[in-house]
């Protein structure tokens, strides 16, 4: 790592972290504002993400209600890919159920607090997370674009891709796919031409940024 990007991660980790609040109650934002402000934090707040989306934000802790109207965590993660934001998220809700903070953590969130917000607790994660920010933000960029990647493969494309992340052969892939390793060699080049890879150890670290779930029984 080079001294400039060293002196950068200095700074970020000595300074106030910039907190976005997302939550559709004037009455919580202003709430959730208090807290950030009372911790010395720089805070605004947003009604939904269409409303952060005017002036997306390139720094900082993204702080959002986990709420169906929003289509939960998994769903605000998505949009804000779309919006090319990669900045860590923190969820909250009154009472959550442990299901849905299991969810929110599978999806990429990296803590989910409970409302309304103890401040104590939140410095806490607060000063973990924004050590991790970074790190966070160039693993999610690599995830969601191995994914809109893998996304454009074809259903057996997908199955050589995962038989290849196993360390199996092209005549093992043939005989567990009920197919000739020469129609392998055909999906495989398929694949790794769809993925941009130029090596089948390229293919299968996209596959292991995408963090994807196997597909089992695909046909």
């Amino acid at each position: 790592m080079c001294c400039a990007v060293i002196r950068a991660l200095a700074v970020c980790m000595t300074r106030k972290a910039s907190l976005h609040f997302i939550d559709s109650s004037s009455r919580n934002r202003a709430e959730l504002a208090r807290v950030g402000f009372s911790l010395g934090h720089h805070s605004e707040v947003y009604g939904d993400l269409l409303e952060l989306s005017v002036h997306p934000p390139r720094e900082g802790i993204i702080v959002a209600r986990d709420t169906a109207e929003e289509g939960g965590v998994s769903m605000i993660l998505e949009r804000l890919s779309r919006l090319g934001i990669w900045l860590p998220l923190i969820a909250v809700e009154a009472q959550p159920r442990p299901g849905r903070i299991v969810d929110a953590i599978k999806s990429g969130a990296l803590d989910y607090l409970s409302l309304p917000l103890d401040p104590d607790r939140f410095a806490r994660c607060l000063q973990r997370i924004e050590k991790e920010a970074e790190v966070y933000g160039a693993a999610r960029r690599r995830m969601i674009e191995a994914r809109d990647r893998i996304a454009n493969l074809s259903n057996r494309e997908r199955e050589v891709l995962e038989w290849l992340s196993e360390g199996s052969s092209n005549k093992v892939i043939a005989r567990e796919l009920d197919i000739s390793p020469r129609t392998v060699e055909i999906h495989r080049a398929n694949m790794m031409n769809k993925l941009g890879a130029r090596h089948a150890a390229e293919a299968v670290r996209l596959k292991i940024e995408a963090k994807l779930e196997p597909r089992q029984n695909v046909q």
